[in-house]
């Protein structure tokens, strides 16, 4: 056995560097792949700003109170306004935010606490990712069969065709929303002996609620840019609507009714009508991104 040194030391160890070293191989892969992603998402936006530039170009001087507020000229009139339109689109999505959203907390609920593990729970969420991708035009089909056939034209008809298409989106982030609560805090609801109702409605959906509001926020912005299943079910209307059970006007219908017109006026207010609907789908996804980033 060779005799062992214990009075030797090891070699001082040289310090790590950490320098960034600009010619690097990881360096430069970052770096490309950065510049990559930067040219990527410059190249994405060059679309949305085209567009939102021209709306601006050619709807903003159109744009003014007796825009908003006057209805609809016939053929060779001069001056008019889509106000009826603006006031039924609203009356549209609330009607389908008022169905939407209960019945898709309802389900999350059940998705995320009650049973998310049974053979329901697992072809609900199947079903719901399924309709993400469902074509717009066959919501207008379905609700068409089930009440306008039945009932006629009407804003209420409108209102559940957008109901069908906002759903999806509401069951599925209020669940991911659910999901994200700490285990920790609804055990320790449990523990001091609330039940689980008590649990879900004082815990659950307080602690949650910036991810529900912001599914919510989500798909009522896209609710409110739908127009294929309008042409379904609310139809068009040149009056400001004065029951839910008549045939309504929509910011879409109209601009897709007056951009084919051969009159300057309407092709006008087409442009103006659709500033005011991208404005308005802007707003709710800025609410949607405020409300996310909220801790309520």
């Amino acid at each position: 056995m060779s005799d062992i040194d214990l009075t030797s030391r090891p070699p001082a160890m040289q310090p790590l560097s950490l320098e960034r070293r600009p010619f690097e191989l990881r360096a430069l892969t970052s770096g490309l792949l950065t510049g990559l992603t930067w040219g990527i998402a410059i190249l994405g936006s060059i679309p949305l700003f085209s567009v939102i530039i021209m709306l601006v170009a050619e709807g903003g001087s159109r744009l003014d109170i007796e825009a908003l507020t006057a209805l609809p000229p016939a053929g060779f009139e001069m001056g008019g306004g889509f106000g009826n339109a603006i006031i039924g689109t609203l009356v549209m999505v609330a009607i389908a935010a008022a169905i939407s959203v209960p019945l898709g907390l309802l389900a999350a609920i059940y998705l995320a606490i009650l049973d998310p593990y049974s053979v329901v729970a697992g072809t609900s969420r199947f079903v719901a990712k399924t309709l993400t991708g469902f074509p717009s035009i066959l919501a207008g089909v379905f609700t068409y069969a089930v009440l306008v056939i039945n009932f006629g034209y009407s804003a209420v008809a409108g209102g559940v065709a957008l109901a069908v298409l906002m759903l999806p989106t509401v069951v599925l982030a209020a669940e991911e929303s659910m999901k994200q609560v700490p285990q920790k805090m609804t055990d320790a609801a449990f523990g001091m002996g609330c039940t689980r109702s008590q649990v879900i409605w004082k815990v659950v959906l307080p602690t949650g609620l910036p991810g529900i509001l912001t599914g919510i926020m989500l798909a009522v912005a896209g609710a409110a840019g739908e127009s294929a299943p309008l042409l379904f079910t609310a139809l068009f209307s040149n009056y400001f609507m004065s029951e839910l059970m008549e045939p309504t006007a929509s910011l879409s219908i109209l601009i897709y009714n007056f951009s084919a017109m051969p009159f300057d006026n309407q092709i006008e207010l087409a442009w103006a009508a659709s500033l005011v609907l991208v404005l308005m789908v802007l707003v709710f996804n800025i609410l949607a991104r405020l409300i996310g980033q909220s801790k309520v």
